[in-house]
């Protein structure tokens, strides 16, 4: 327990846990509405092509947070505009996205004159290295995310759910379809240096599964993905630490075996109350 107490002397493990604590609430809510919606397969399209971004923002001596950011926008808001004009098949320009953006950053980081860069921390994350910029950046796309579903949650559930009767409602679902698509962007980017471009969306998704094994409401399914997410996500830096294994496989290793105890406990329970239910 001691030893638990010393590490937190250190400022780069307070900021690690704060970027643990902020992405897992970011990706309780944006999570919630990308499992709700049935988008998982998007999502993974936007987060790969944001590579893409990152080898042209190396190329062109920008910060490749910036570039992630800028190509994994266009990238949601090209998959919404398919999705709704229907001119290609949606999982064909998925796939054509996805492919693209992984094939671009890696052509762009060859070609990038000098030192080539080491691109371990955007594949696979590197959260104990986060800075009091990004905290700040991480926590005010918090604030604002929460601002937007406080003010905005039924349009995004109505939207989500059943986009005919909402625009029955006269709300505009189009303004609400791409407004998420450019947040899910913008969050998977902010969410990379916590687990990286190949594991980030099984943090947008393990949390919200978890937490649908004990309710199907939206509303409360964002608080509970929360509170499993912030406790995997600690646990599992805590575990990348003491094990000095990389911090977002940790995170996601430990996402999953919650998610499995806590399956097998629901299925446990089920089984007991079905053989209580025989009984009587």
């Amino acid at each position: 327990m001691s030893e638990v107490f010393s590490i937190l002397e250190y400022a780069f493990f307070r900021n690690a846990l704060a970027a643990a604590l902020l992405t897992s609430l970011l990706a309780a809510m944006v999570g919630t509405y990308i499992v709700s919606r049935k988008i998982v397969f998007i999502s993974g399209g936007i987060t790969h092509a944001s590579f893409g971004g990152i080898g042209m923002a190396y190329f062109f001596g920008l910060n490749p947070l910036l570039g992630a950011a800028v190509f994994a926008v266009l990238s949601a808001t090209g998959i919404e505009w398919i999705s709704q004009k229907g001119k290609v098949r949606e999982d064909s320009a998925i796939a054509i996205l996805w492919s693209l953006g992984m094939a671009l950053g890696i052509i762009f980081v060859f070609m990038t004159p000098g030192y080539s860069p080491n691109l371990m921390s955007f594949l696979f994350g590197s959260i104990l290295s986060v800075g009091k910029a990004e905290l700040y950046l991480l926590l005010a796309f918090f604030i604002l995310t929460l601002a937007f579903f406080i003010v905005f949650f039924r349009p995004v559930v109505y939207t989500a759910f059943d986009p005919e009767f909402a625009r029955i409602m006269g709300i505009p679902v189009a303004f609400f379809r791409y407004t998420m698509s450019v947040i899910i962007a913008l969050a998977i980017v902010i969410s990379i240096r916590t687990v990286g471009i190949i594991l980030v969306l099984s943090l947008f998704t393990i949390p919200q599964i978890t937490a649908m094994l004990f309710t199907r409401d939206f509303a409360k399914i964002i608080p509970l993905a929360a509170l499993w997410g912030a406790l995997g996500s600690l646990a599992g830096l805590f575990f990348s630490y003491f094990f000095n294994i990389p911090s977002g496989a940790a995170i996601i290793f430990i996402l999953t075996l919650q998610f499995l105890i806590l399956k097998g406990f629901v299925m446990a329970r089920n089984f007991f109350r079905r053989d209580e239910k025989v009984i009587t």
